[in-house]
């Protein structure tokens, strides 16, 4: 393969051997062949039997992550990245870097042509750890920026290069307070709208990182259209990143009663088991949705609406074990909240009734995962003794005591 002057020599050992492409998300099967999740959950729901490579009859169509070649590839991925911005480091750019006294100039300046400040200030934020200590330290820069947030939402290209100066140095602010105003509020929310997928991203983690205490929450989640806004940024027809970061946002403003409650009138739970029936989606988006459903497990409405759903309680039995010890916590987490904690009779029957979910709750009893998660799957795991005995009527376990939110 290669990228302009720079050649990438992939090891064969890295490639599906269904689709010849790089693997993103590396199983294998019970004839110990890998292949990519995506490629071989299609040949599996295909009708299939058999393993591509071998041709052997399959014994188990259970996939197991195969982790080891998965960080090795990812560390070969990042070495081949290295590499790539190395050679264009090395390339002559037609960027200056302005100097520390040249940015005290634009910041005066801002007014007269504040679209090429603006730019210039981006460039300088992104040179250097030092040079955004500088910008947040400088006198009277953080208001001029505030001001933008508060007047230009007209103008989206002014926006975003302000929403990329801020998501720089949100750091190095301590008094973030101005950004929970109305109307820099608004002016996140026509990011979001109108922007690019980078800029999307930057309003996402500055959102994030001015919600830090119940106030802030109820604020951000409150901004009229904000909080949808954050829920149709899951759609999986987006970018990845992008769900990414909104599944991070969303469960950093999500403990309040109030958010759950808006969260599940705007649909959130659907387009969760959307992103969790998804064969392609990374396994960092995995984890962040089991996090988000757990959360609104422990609200009322949450719970009735995730055990009136038996696709998707089947979709969160089939990330036990398959996904990450992260996802397998969440997972069970949410099972036993509506199966056990609250003991909601249709989620049990349509636990139950999942294959393979007795022989998951027995295989985490004997793993190393934490005791919490160990107490919660012997709870789970009587749900299918009691209903094998044909007494789930008389169900009676003595569960770990967690309070709802």
């Amino acid at each position: 393969m290669r990228k302009d002057d720079l050649y990438i020599t992939i090891p064969s050992f890295f490639r599906c051997p269904i689709s010849l492409d790089v693997m993103k998300s590396p199983v294998s099967l019970c004839t110990g062949v890998t292949y990519d999740r995506a490629s071989i959950q299609r040949w599996l729901d295909s009708g299939n039997n058999t393993c591509p490579a071998t041709m052997q009859v399959l014994q188990s169509k259970e996939i197991v992550p195969n982790r080891n070649l998965q960080r090795l590839i990812q560390m070969w991925s990042d070495s081949v990245a290295r590499r790539q911005v190395d050679a264009e480091s090395a390339a002559p750019s037609s960027v200056v870097v302005p100097s520390q006294d040249h940015v005290k100039l634009l910041v005066k300046q801002l007014d007269k042509n504040c679209s090429s400040s603006l730019a210039k200030i981006v460039c300088f934020a992104g040179e250097s750890e030092e040079n955004r200590e500088f910008l947040a330290r400088m006198d009277g820069f953080l208001n001029a920026v505030f001001d933008f947030m508060r007047n230009a939402k007209s103008d989206i290209k002014l926006v975003e290069q302000v929403v990329s100066i801020l998501d720089l140095i949100q750091s190095k602010i301590q008094d973030k307070k101005p950004l929970l105003e109305s109307n820099c509020l608004s002016t996140i929310l026509v990011v979001l709208q109108r922007g690019t997928s980078d800029s999307q991203i930057q309003s996402l983690r500055l959102l994030e990182s001015i919600a830090i205490d119940g106030e802030s929450k109820l604020k951000i989640a409150e901004k009229e259209g904000l909080l949808l806004e954050l829920v149709n940024s899951l759609s999986k027809e987006k970018d990845e990143r992008l769900i990414e970061a909104s599944l991070s946002c969303l469960s950093a403003i999500t403990k309040p009663k109030r958010v759950k409650t808006k969260l599940i009138q705007y649909r959130t739970i659907p387009e969760l088991k959307n992103l969790l029936s998804e064969p392609n989606m990374s396994v960092s988006i995995i984890e962040k949705s089991l996090k988000l459903l757990e959360t609104l497990s422990f609200c009322k409405e949450g719970r009735v609406e995730i055990r009136h759903d038996s696709k998707l309680l089947q979709a969160i039995v089939q990330k036990v074990l398959k996904v990450s010890s992260k996802a397998t916590e969440h997972a069970v987490t949410v099972l036993w909240s509506v199966c056990c904690l609250f003991r909601e009779e249709k989620a049990q029957e349509a636990v139950v009734g999942c294959s393979n979910g007795m022989t998951k709750f027995l295989l985490l009893m004997q793993s190393d995962c934490s005791s919490a998660t160990r107490q919660m799957s012997a709870d789970l795991l009587k749900l299918f003794r009691v209903n094998s005995n044909s007494c789930l009527s008389s169900y009676d376990t003595k569960t770990t005591h967690i309070m709802p939110c």
